[in-house]
């Protein structure tokens, strides 16, 4: 990891904010926590991430309140997955203005697509990340379906510490 400013003590919210999501990683493993990918093999092959780094990321995740280690069975054995906390939740908005940002400020390439965030809720594809566009309706991730036309997914997203 290289090497940076340690903002945890300012006193700009967006300081502190940075010190905790300023890594590409965090938001990238947020986002696929939502999706109910919270097991380290899962993250690894999805982000293609190496151990190493993920654990690293993982760890400090953990730390900073934004995920949870929860046990899970596979067969007899107990293992363990990663589920986002409330503080992860609190990112969609986030995650979901960056895809709106994307779309509309970057190159699309030749075998993407659009990607709809439809609200559950109402039905409609919202183009806000926090409020629906449509009902006018909170976002919140249990209400949420990402369309991803590049992978031919929808993705219905999990509540805070799901297990999806």
């Amino acid at each position: 990891m290289p090497l940076r400013s340690d903002w945890s003590e300012a006193l700009c919210p967006i300081g502190r904010s940075l010190d905790v999501l300023g890594d590409p990683w965090v938001l990238l493993i947020v986002r696929d926590v939502l999706h109910g990918r919270g097991r380290f093999e899962a993250l690894r092959e999805g982000l293609r991430i190496s151990e190493a780094v993920l654990s690293r990321r993982l760890h400090a995740m953990v730390e900073a309140g934004l995920l949870e280690r929860v046990d899970y069975q596979d067969g007899a054995r107990t293992r363990q997955k990663y589920a986002a906390t409330e503080a992860a939740a609190d990112l969609l908005p986030i995650l979901q203005q960056l895809a709106l940002w994307g779309e509309k400020h970057t190159e699309m390439p030749a075998a993407g697509g659009h990607m709809a965030m439809i609200h559950e809720v109402c039905g409609e594809e919202t183009t806000h990340g926090e409020v629906c566009s449509s009902c006018g309706q909170t976002l919140v991730a249990e209400a949420m379906t990402w369309v991803k036309p590049w992978k031919n997914v929808r993705v219905t997203l999990g509540p805070a510490g799901s297990l999806v």
